[in-house]
Order: structure tokens, then sequence, then C-alpha cells
């Protein structure tokens, strides 16, 4: 998680506590040590965030502080809990995972009236759920997507065939029943559709593209190569 993102979610965490909360909680949700903890807070603090407390009695928001408001209707609160429900067929686990967090904080921003829309249970999204892809991690795809880092994959297509690529990510499509990743191939030259089920095995590699990832996402869209489907 980058430095940005991880004050961000701190000011959440704390924002949200009813009781002081340790640096060693913190690291633990947010997946860093307490040591980085310490340091966000002097951070924050240093930017005016009133964080009071220590080592060893937790930290706590002093009250005043928060967010600039989030300004809903009625209808885009209902759109949000039914995008938010979708995510849940995706069968990425750590969009699942995100997307209670994001129903959870914007249920503690919102006035009372539309806390009501994320509290009930008036809308849901039913259907095939895809199952989670064995061989590949689809936060990893995308991280990779927004880092330009390459990746390599062992890859069996739909007759069976396999092949080892290294391929640099460009764009995540979910369907009904599968994820697909748009890349381009540094094995076939060109920009190929990779089915997740399909993927046996994948790593990140230490080679990078940076600055190619619009230009490439450019030429995909230009012919919409958007079929799902192995290379």
């Amino acid at each position: 998680m980058r430095k940005a993102s991880r004050l961000f979610e701190i000011i959440q965490i704390l924002r949200l506590a009813r009781k002081p909360v340790t640096a060693a909680d913190m690291a633990e949700t947010l997946e860093v040590t307490p040591r980085s903890i310490y340091r966000d807070i002097a951070a924050l603090q240093a930017m005016r965030v009133p964080i009071e407390g220590g080592r060893g009695i937790g930290y706590i928001l002093r009250p005043g502080f928060d967010l600039p408001p989030l300004m809903f209707s009625i209808e885009e609160t209902e759109a949000i809990v039914l995008a938010l429900a979708l995510l849940a067929r995706t069968g990425d686990e750590e969009l699942k995972a995100a997307a209670g967090r994001v129903n959870q904080k914007i249920t503690g921003a919102v006035p009372e009236p539309l806390r009501l829309a994320f509290r009930s249970q008036a809308l849901h999204a039913w259907g095939t759920v895809a199952p989670s892809p064995a061989g590949i991690d689809l936060a990893l795809v995308r991280r990779a997507i927004r880092d330009e880092r390459k990746l390599g994959v062992d890859y069996r297509d739909e007759l069976g065939r396999a092949t080892e690529r290294t391929i640099r990510p460009i764009a995540l499509i979910y369907y009904s029943e599968t994820a697909n990743i748009v890349a381009w191939c540094e094995l076939r030259q060109a920009i190929r559709n990779f089915r997740a089920d399909r993927v046996e095995h994948c790593e990140a590699t230490d080679d990078f593209f940076p600055g190619e990832g619009e230009g490439l996402r450019d030429l995909w869209i230009s012919g919409w190569r958007t079929q799902p489907g192995g290379a």
C-alpha cells in the first residue's frame, strides 16, 4: 500500500473507532509494521491532523476533524449499494473485501437517511458467481497494471496447449464466468486476451514498461479485442 493511501486509511480507522487504536492493531489491518504506523502518525500530526495518544496506549482522532462530506442523492446511493454487491460476483477476493470496507466508510460518513440504504436488504445482486482462479491472484494483476510491471505466466489455451509468456498487462475484464487479462504478449508481439482460469502460474517480474500502458490501451481500444478466450 502506498503511503498516501495508508495515511487516508489511518484517518478512516481512527474516525470510525470508538476507543483508542494501537499502532499494532493498525499495522495488522494495513499489513505493515508498527514502525511504519508510528511514522505515518507523526506525518499526519505534522499536517495538523488532530491525532492524540502515544505508544502503548493507542491513538484517537480528536472530535471536530472530518474529511469533506459525501453528498449523494438516494439514487446515487442505491447505485453504489448495487455496484458493491456486484463485486461479490467477480471472484476477486481483494475487491470483495474492499467493497465491504467502502460500504463501512460511506455508511459512517453519510447522513442517517442515506445510511439506511446501505444497511437495508432491499437491493441484491444475484446470479453466477465467478470462482477465484487457482493459478493467479487478480490483485497481483491489478497492481501490475497500475505499476506497469511485466508478469510471467504459464498459460494453457482452449486446446490445452501450454506456453510460457511474458506479458504487459493493461486491462482486466470481469465476465460472469471468469476474468480476462488484456495484455501485450511479448511472445506473439500483439495484444492478447488471457482467461484467468487458464493461467496455471503467474508471478511479477523485475521488468517494467513505464509510460507504455496508455498507448497500449489505446491500441487495444482501437481494435476492441474484448472477446473471451486465450491467445
